[in-house]
């Protein structure tokens, strides 16, 4: 059956005119850039500022453990279902759900939303690094001192404080004070050379250096010098960050100028972002690991586990809101990406090889990270937990930190962070191609116009991330990052498992799989009967009910935000959510049949090499066409003989 579509697939596209054939989708020149774009997209960010962080806070290699079974019972089977749909129907979410059951009209615009959401914020990030780069091309870098125009007294030297501690002296605002004059800063008395207390309540004392806050040199550049966030909240925003604005403009000309030429070229740059990253890791691994304290780092990150935190619901939990977020599934891009594939292709190979490759691209950036927090820990003489962190704090403050005590720090930073901006690329050109193929599928008559297309879906994007380029935008971009796509892509992850198991049905996926060519060893296709039927749907339920009993607030540092922001979070995180019920009463009104028509696949949903034939032979058999994977030859040469003897085609 293989071989027949496959000669199927090459009479149509011969048989097309040159009109109908500027519409035909385009698709990867080699199999190789449907791999290194989809491994390009899962490595993203939060490999970087979260895997690390949530390793070492949940035990360490006992981490490993839930994490590697919930990607097994939940991150697998999701990933394989999407580009597995995707290369079978080749189209991208926002019309392949509509055509698999009409019910579903909103589903894959949910996801779609949640692509272009999280695109808004995503090249902020990009634009921060663009900023650290060009900062970092001076004789010395400005977030290694306090001696700047936006350095506050508070502003603390590892090496002044080295001095002063040598004198039995403590270190503030460029000065050596003694215990009196710093205890005062404090509003405090001293009772000895190491101790404060309060003249007020005699009983309450403190250690001298707990007196003052210390503020690190590089948390002072990211705070002060580029985002100005200093005294801003949400009722006062601040001016523009101009500055900020150019390197976010500058971000979307470089992802539009990319973009624009369709996956052809986008596919050949991914072998650079994808690949690129793994030698600068490489490079800063191999210095890491040469550096005094790297030991220290790598013990508290792995070496010592931790098998009694298995017994916490909250690490499961990390768990498995970290495989959502590092494999990307349920955002729609593993179903745009494999839409372009060649229908022969692999994907069930693709996306074990590309699941694993992610999980070790996460252990590994691990060890480059805490290798390298050993050393700045060794080096200010602290332990190791004092440094680690999370979010854009460790990207941002800390590990720029850790570099500027390095020999030939510039070299350093720029390697750090052009890494960062290969890994920010590669799933920045997947996020905007999601929100492109989804207006293209639904717009045909655009794809003749991609260039306009792009153009104005980035200028929107970049737009809509202006707000966070305000002075106190560190808020908003928060907002985004907590909300956008958290809860929402587990609600809609559990709904296209529920929708396509009910609709579709197990044994169509493995039909499906099979006419595309692709042959599984029987354990493998239990494995998907265990997991999509049961496991899965299971483990989504779990994940969100432990994700809202959970819940935090959203805040950024000490700054909890108001409730009335927490609302607009929540209407965030429900605009993706919601285009589920809406599609749904748009599919009902537009119903004229049946309740059952909406719950059953339209005739449309069938590899791109069928949906031809309903055009081809118009709408009067269209209603009495249907696509059966592996009795559609017979069925189609009997529905149409039939109908042609009635109504002989014209001469």
């Amino acid at each position: 059956m293989y071989e027949e579509t496959q000669e199927r697939e090459q009479q149509i596209s011969g048989s097309k005119t040159k009109g109908e054939g500027e519409n035909v989708r385009e698709t990867w020149t080699r199999p190789s850039q449907f791999f290194f774009y989809c491994l390009g997209y899962a490595v993203n960010f939060g490999n970087v500022w979260r895997f690390p962080y949530l390793c070492y806070k949940n035990g360490g290699a006992a981490f490993l453990i839930p994490y590697m079974i919930i990607l097994l019972v939940a991150g697998i089977p999701i990933f394989c279902l999407e580009v597995t749909l995707g290369q079978y129907i080749s189209l991208g979410p926002a019309t392949l759900f509509p055509k698999l059951a009409p019910i579903l009209l909103g589903l894959g615009v949910g996801m779609v939303i949640i692509s272009f959401l999280t695109a808004i914020y995503f090249n902020i990030i990009m634009a921060w690094i663009f900023f650290y780069i060009f900062a970092t091309f001076n004789a010395v870098l400005p977030w290694s001192n306090c001696n700047n125009d936006f350095n506050t007294p508070a502003c603390y030297m590892e090496e002044g404080g080295a001095m002063c501690r040598n004198r039995s002296l403590y270190y503030y605002d460029h000065s050596c004070l003694n215990a009196s004059e710093y205890c005062q800063l404090g509003h405090l008395s001293a009772l000895n050379h190491t101790h404060c207390y309060n003249p007020d309540s005699p009983t309450q004392i403190k250690p001298v250096e707990g007196t003052v806050l210390r503020v690190m040199a590089s948390e002072e550049f990211f705070r002060n010098r580029m985002l100005r966030v200093t005294g801003r909240t949400w009722d006062d925003m601040g001016e523009m960050q101009w500055e900020l604005v150019g390197f976010l403009l500058f971000a979307w000309i470089i992802v539009g100028a990319c973009l624009v030429k369709g996956i052809k070229m986008t596919g050949k740059i991914v072998y650079f972002t994808a690949l690129f990253p793994y030698l600068i890791l490489v490079i800063l691994f191999a210095r890491g690991i040469t550096l005094d304290g790297a030991y220290q780092g790598l013990e508290f990150y792995l070496l010592k586990p931790n098998i009694t935190r298995l017994t916490e619901v909250e690490v499961w939990s990390d768990a498995a809101i970290q495989i959502f977020y590092s494999l990307g599934i349920c955002f729609g891009c593993h179903i745009t990406l494999s839409s372009y594939n060649k229908f022969s292709n692999n994907c069930v190979r693709d996306t074990f090889a590309i699941a694993i490759f992610n999980c070790l691209t996460s252990v590994f950036i691990g060890l480059v990270i805490f290798s390298i927090l050993g050393f700045m820990a060794k080096e200010l003489g602290m332990v190791v937990e004092e440094v680690a962190t999370s979010g854009s704090g460790l990207v941002f403050i800390v590990f720029p930190a850790a570099i500027s005590l390095m020999p030939f720090p510039q070299i350093w930073s720029i390697l750090f962070f052009i890494m960062l901006l290969t890994i920010g690329l590669g799933s920045q050109f997947t996020m905007v191609e999601t929100v492109l193929t989804a207006l293209v599928d639904q717009f045909e008559s655009l794809q003749v116009y991609k260039a306009q297309v792009v153009t104005f879906t980035c200028l929107l994007l970049f737009v809509m991330g202006l707000t966070m380029c305000l002075e106190g935008g560190i808020y908003m971009f928060e907002l985004f990052f907590f909300f956008s796509a958290g809860f929402s892509i587990i609600v809609l992850g559990l709904m296209q498992l529920i929708g396509v198991q009910s609709v579709f049905g197990y044994r169509n996926m493995m039909l499906a799989m099979r006419e595309m060519g692709i042959d599984q060893p029987r354990v493998v296709t239990w494995y998907w009967a265990v997991t999509w039927l049961f496991l899965t749907p299971a483990t989504l339920i779990m994940i969100a009910f432990f994700y809202l009993h959970l819940f935090m607030p959203a805040y950024w540092g000490d700054y909890e935000f108001p409730s009335e922001i927490q609302v607009l979070g929540w209407l965030l995180c429900g605009s993706s959510m919601i285009s589920i019920p809406i599609g749904a009463i748009i599919a009902i009104a537009k119903n004229k049949g049946s309740m059952k028509n909406l719950f059953v696949p339209s005739p449309e949903f069938c590899p791109a090499s069928v949906r031809p034939l309903l055009k081809a032979k118009g709408t009067e058999t269209e209603p009495r066409f249907r696509y059966t994977m592996y009795h559609n030859d017979a069925f189609m040469d009997t529905e149409m003989t039939t109908k042609e003897k009635s109504h002989p085609p014209e001469k």
